[in-house]
């Protein structure tokens, strides 16, 4: 959910992630973590899923600017389904997003984020750090939060 920003594409990604886990196990190597293994399928189909969802977006915004007979309904943005202030899930990326959920949530180290997101423990301490400077200017900055801090 943390790259999509949407729960029911977050559901329908989880359940694809198992199937093509579940058709690829004999491509699992028994030396790493089915744990990572797993995330890093997930990772890779959810910024795909991200990816088509901006396309079609932009193909939405294209259509909403030109005459036309009918009119999408539009869902709740990212703020509304993730209870975060309005503009601070578009400031991380989905990246950033993911770096930050795997620490927090469910205590990953930068080697076990690295191998998920595909990177070096090195660049996956700065996205980090990256994420946590832009969550803290937000709330300084757009919500007077942390001000004496």
């Amino acid at each position: 959910m943390t790259v999509l920003g949407n729960r029911q594409d977050a559901e329908d990604i989880c359940q694809e992630t198992f199937i093509q886990a579940y058709r690829h196990l004999s491509s699992f190597d028994t030396e790493k973590s089915l744990r990572t293994w797993l995330y890093t399928i997930l990772y890779r189909r959810c910024l795909n899923a991200a990816k088509r969802k901006k396309i079609f977006s932009g193909i939405l915004n294209r259509l909403k600017t030109e005459p036309q007979t009918w009119t999408p309904t539009s869902d709740p943005g990212p703020e509304e389904q993730l209870f975060l202030p309005p503009g601070l899930y578009r400031t991380l990326s989905p990246k950033e997003r993911t770096v930050l959920s795997l620490w927090a949530n469910d205590g990953y180290t930068a080697h076990d984020i690295s191998e998920v997101v595909g990177c070096s423990a090195s660049t996956v301490r700065v996205t980090l750090f990256n994420a946590r400077r832009k969550i803290k200017a937000f709330l300084e900055n757009k919500h007077g939060v942390m001000q004496n801090c």
